[in-house]
């Protein structure tokens, strides 16, 4: 019989890691279960064999997680689908067969397949989602594994494409109030750089054959043409290097904690993606707490599963607080960075008694902040650029035009 690898958590929130010789995969789940564990991962484990490879045909292999990536859009039409079978009253490995005949499901079509057959094999759908893809991500899945546990897989479902909706809606706008500045920039940077590698150059020929001086606008910006014509492939090169060493650098946890903490520094932006996060953190924890899941856990679900390691860092001494019997508004306000009015929500849920509530309000109450810094960040950044992007083109030309008046000046006099 194979062995398979496990990870299980217990009553407490203790993890636990281990391994177990079993006929299948639904074996070992019953056997944890009965046990008093719930199941987080399981994985066959590899037996290296010294037969002679078979070549096999790939058609017939089945998708892998790493092939099988979906995107959000995917993911929310996936989860929607899902919770109105389950909610009709069709059972899971019914609704996953219902949505397996669907041909215009296209990629979705391939994970339902390998979800349906984890499923009849066994596993619990919460694992059958980590194995199938890695785009469901740890939250989705320890969300689905508490619907499975607290008997309220539909309702989680619903509420969790609804909670996608919201995240897709958050990135939009704040995608939607970059894009404008980027093409402006963009912009301003190629118009200068085809004025310094182009027209001023021919500029400089023409009035170096009067033998004239120039004034000294026009020399600095000869002086700052010819920098940018002998030395622009090195300060490309220079700057492709930094941008390189800065991602490799942010792929390293220590680089990536200080940069996703300097980015809520940033004016401007980083009030922006602190109100994103903000929103997206209450949403999440209320979504978690009114399914009937404990603070204390769903404050474990959402600690590995926040994307901003600085914010995931804060989390983490948030669960320390309030395991140790800690209230949730004096463990915000003893790390810092979390916002009066956030805290001063979460105490009133505190107590009312009613924390799923309180947080609903708190992520409306910062999805209007965050509208509001987005529509104050386009406005401010779209005059200032275009002031920016005027002051240059004004100084070239004033330099360029200067030079000009000059050699005509100097001409009229002979």
């Amino acid at each position: 019989m194979p062995w398979y690898h496990y990870e299980v958590v217990g009553s407490g929130g203790r993890k636990n890691l281990g391994e177990m010789e079993a006929a299948s995969r639904g074996e070992v789940f019953r056997k944890l279960e009965q046990e008093g564990w719930q199941l987080v991962s399981l994985h066959e484990k590899e037996i290296k064999a010294t037969l002679t490879p078979v070549k096999v045909n790939p058609r017939n292999l089945p998708a892998s997680a790493e092939s099988l990536i979906l995107s959000r859009a995917q993911i929310i039409v996936f989860t929607e689908e899902l919770s109105d079978l389950l909610q009709a009253g069709l059972q899971l490995e019914p609704a996953l067969r219902s949505m397996e005949r669907r041909n215009e499901l296209g990629v979705l079509k391939n994970v339902v397949v390998a979800l349906r057959e984890k499923v009849v094999e066994g596993i619990s759908f919460s694992a059958a989602l980590r194995s199938v893809s890695h785009s469901f991500g740890e939250l989705y899945c320890n969300m689905v594994l508490a619907g499975e546990l607290s008997g309220t897989l539909p309702s989680i479902l619903k509420r969790q494409a609804d909670y996608l909706k919201t995240l897709d809606e958050l990135q939009s706008r704040v995608v939607q109030a970059l894009i404008y500045p980027s093409v402006i920039i963009a912009s301003a940077i190629a118009l200068m750089v085809v004025v310094m590698t182009h027209l001023v150059p021919q500029l400089t020929k023409l009035l170096s054959e009067t033998g004239k001086a120039m004034p000294l606008p026009t020399r600095i910006l000869i002086g700052f043409s010819d920098f940018i014509s002998n030395y622009g492939l090195i300060l490309l090169g220079f700057g492709l290097a930094i941008a390189v060493g800065l991602a490799w650098l942010v792929q390293k946890p220590e680089g990536r904690l200080w940069w996703d903490e300097k980015k809520l520094k940033i004016p401007l932006f980083g009030s922006v993606i602190a109100a994103r996060y903000y929103a997206q953190f209450s949403q999440t924890l209320a979504n978690l707490v009114s399914n009937g899941i404990p603070l204390l856990n769903a404050l474990k679900l959402m600690q590995p599963a926040t994307p901003n390691l600085f914010f995931r860092f804060l989390l983490l001494r948030v669960v320390d607080v309030v395991g140790e019997g800690g209230s949730f508004s004096r463990a915000l306000k003893g790390v810092g960075h979390f916002p009066p009015l956030f805290i001063d929500m979460v105490s009133v849920g505190e107590q009312t008694g009613d924390m799923g509530a309180a947080l609903e309000k708190v992520a409306i109450r910062y999805d209007r902040e965050l509208t509001r810094r987005i529509l104050r960040l386009t406005a401010l950044i779209q005059p200032v650029i275009i002031v920016c992007m005027a002051l240059m083109v004004g100084l070239v030309a004033y330099a360029m035009i200067s030079g000009i008046f000059q050699t005509i000046s100097g001409l009229r006099l002979k």
